[in-house]
C-alpha cells in the first residue's frame, strides 16, 4: 500500500504529541526528529526533508500554536499542510489543446511502465469524453509496437504503426493527420526508452518535440525505484521540459518517497498514479487527499468517487429497501463483496477512511490474504444452498451444513465464517442508514 511505511512512522509520532495538554520546544525538536528519520527512511530526497522539517518545525513554534488548547492537533495540521504542498498543493488536471486536437508525448526510462500506461491514459480519456488514438513511435525495442496493439485492443483504442520507418517523427506527424481524419480528438504518442538518460534518446525526443509540437510532455516513472526515479524526472525536464509526471507502481511502494520528492525536485506536478495493473487503475494524483491519508485521515472525496464509480445507482436503491425491510440476504451479501472487490477491497475501502490506515494493518493483511480466492469459496458456498438458505441463513443448522459442505467443497468451517460476515455486514449497513431511514449516499457500496 502506497506511503505505509511513512504514514504507520508518522502517525506514531504525533500519536504521542496528540496526548500532551501542552507542548515544549524540547517537544517538537524530539517529533521533528521522528519526522525527519521517517522521510529518509521512506527514500526522501535529504534536500527536501531538511526544507520540510525546518518549515514544520518553525510554524510548529509560532506563538499562536503553542498557546493554543490543542497545540498538538495544530502541529498535525502545519504537518498536513506542508505534505500537501510538498506533493504540489493543488491536483493539476490534465489540459487539452484549445485547438481541440490534443498531443500527448509519452516519455520515460524502460521499464517504467510507459507503453501500458498509454493504454491507461487512453482509457481514461474514454471514459472523460475524448476520443483518443495511440501512436508506436518506439522503433528500437523488440515488439514494443506489438506490445501497443495488445494495449490498444484491450482498451478498444486505434493504434498508428508504421513499421517500416525509422524516423519517429515522421511516424507521429502522420499518426496526427491518421487521427483527425479518422475523427480522433487526442493522440498519445508512445516513445522509445532507455535504460539511462543518454544524448542519443534525448535528441530523437527533442526532435519528436519539435515536429509535433505536444500540448504536454508527460513523464512515466516508476515510484518502487525511488530516488532514481526522482533523478530520472530531474535529467527529463532538464533536457526535454516535461508538463507532469505519471507515477506508476504505487500501489506497490510502501515507502512513497519519489512520490514526496519529485514535485519539489523538478517543480511539475505529478498528475497520475497507477494504483494496479488493470487498464482502469489510473487515478488523478490529489496532494492534499494524499497528506491526509498518510496522516491517517482518510481519503473521503476519493472513497465516494470510486463508490459512485464502480457502484449501480439501481442497485444501491434496492439494496437501500432491502436493508430497510431487514431482507438482506446472502445472495445480496455476496453482490456487495463483489462490488467492494471491484473497489480494490476491503484493504483499499479502510485505507481511505479516516482513523482506519495504518493502524487497522491486521484487519488490511487479512484482506489481501483472501480477497479473488475468498470471494470464489464464498460464491461456491452461496450457489450451495437452496433458495430458502439464502433468504433465511438462520435455518443452516448442523446437517445443512454438512451438506452445503460436500457440495461445494468447502469446509464447514469456511460456512461458519461465511455466515458470521454476513451477520456482521448486515449489523454494519443497519448503523449507517441516516436520519429517517435514508442510507448515507457513499456507503450503498458496501
Amino acid at each position: 500500500m502506497a506511503f505505509e511505511g511513512l504514514s504507520e512512522k508518522l502517525q506514531g509520532v504525533f500519536q504521542g504529541l496528540k496526548g500532551k495538554g501542552s507542548l515544549t520546544e524540547t517537544d517538537i525538536n524530539a517529533a521533528m526528529r521522528e519526522v525527519k528519520l521517517a522521510l529518509l527512511e521512506a527514500d526522501v530526497n535529504f534536500k527536501v526533508v531538511k526544507e520540510f522539517v525546518a518549515s514544520v518545525k518553525e510554524k510548529s513554534l509560532g506563538e499562536e500554536v503553542m498557546a493554543s488548547l490543542t497545540p498538538g492537533q495544530q502541529v498535525i495540521k502545519i504537518v498536513n499542510e506542508e505534505l500537501t504542498e510538498l506533493m504540489g498543493g493543488a491536483g493539476s488536471k490534465l489540459t487539452y489543446s484549445p485547438k481541440g486536437f490534443t498531443v500527448y508525448m509519452m516519455v520515460g526510462l524502460q521499464g517504467t511502465g510507459k507503453t501500458t500506461t498509454c493504454g491507461k491514459l487512453a482509457n481514461y480519456l474514454k471514459k472523460n469524453g475524448k476520443n483518443p488514438m495511440l501512436c508506436a513511435c518506439d522503433i528500437y525495442r523488440p515488439a514494443a509496437i506489438d506490445q501497443l496493439e495488445v494495449v490498444g485492443k484491450a482498451v478498444d483504442t486505434p493504434v498508428f504503426t508504421m513499421r517500416d520507418c525509422k524516423k519517429p517523427e515522421k511516424i507521429a506527424l502522420a499518426a496526427m493527420k491518421e487521427a483527425e481524419r479518422k475523427g480522433c480528438n487526442v493522440l498519445i504518442v508512445d516513445t522509445a526508452g532507455r535504460l539511462q538518460i543518454d544524448e542519443e534518446l534525448m535528441e530523437e525526443l527533442v526532435t519528436l518535440k519539435s515536429a509535433v509540437k505536444p500540448h504536454e510532455i508527460l513523464l512515466v516513472v516508476d515510484a518502487l525505484t525511488g530516488q532514481d526515479a526522482v533523478n530520472a524526472a530531474e535529467g527529463f525536464h532538464e533536457k526535454l521540459g516535461i508538463d507532469g509526471i505519471i507515477m506508476t507502481k504505487m500501489d506497490g511502494d510502501s515507502r512513497g518517497g519519489a512520490a514526496l520528492s519529485t514535485k519539489k525536485v523538478t517543480g511539475r506536478p505529478i498528475k497520475f498514479v497507477g494504483m494496479g495493473e488493470k487498464f482502469d487503475a489510473l487515478e488523478p494524483f490529489h496532494p492534499e487527499r494524499m497528506a491526509s491519508r498518510i496522516l491517517g485521515m482518510g481519503d473521503m472525496l476519493t472513497l465516494i468517487e470510486k463508490a459512485q464509480e464502480d457502484y449501480d445507482e439501481k442497485k444501491a436503491i434496492e439494496l437501500e429497501r432491502k436493508i430497510r425491510k431487514s431482507s438482506f440476504t446472502l445472495e445480496d451479501f455476496l453482490e456487495q463483496m463483489g462490488q467492494i472487490k471491484k473497489m480494490g477491497g476491503i484493504g483499499k475501502v479502510l485505507d481511505m477512511m479516516p482513523g482506519m490506515g495504518a493502524n487497522n494493518k491486521a484487519m488490511k493483511n487479512m484482506d489481501m490474504q483472501k480477497s479473488e480466492k475468498e470471494f470464489a469459496q464464498m460464491e461456491a458456498i452461496i450457489q450451495s444452498m437452496t433458495r430458502k438458505e439464502r433468504e433465511n441463513p438462520s435455518i443452516l443448522n448442523a446437517s445443512r451444513r454438512r451438506r452445503i459442505s460436500a457440495g461445494s467443497g468447502q469446509p464447514v468451517s469456511k460456512i461458519n465464517q461465511l455466515v458470521k460476515r454476513y451477520e456482521e455486514s448486515r449489523k454494519m449497513m443497519k448503523r449507517f442508514m441516516g436520519k429517517g431511514g435514508k442510507m448515507n449516499r457513499m456507503f450503498r457500496g458496501f
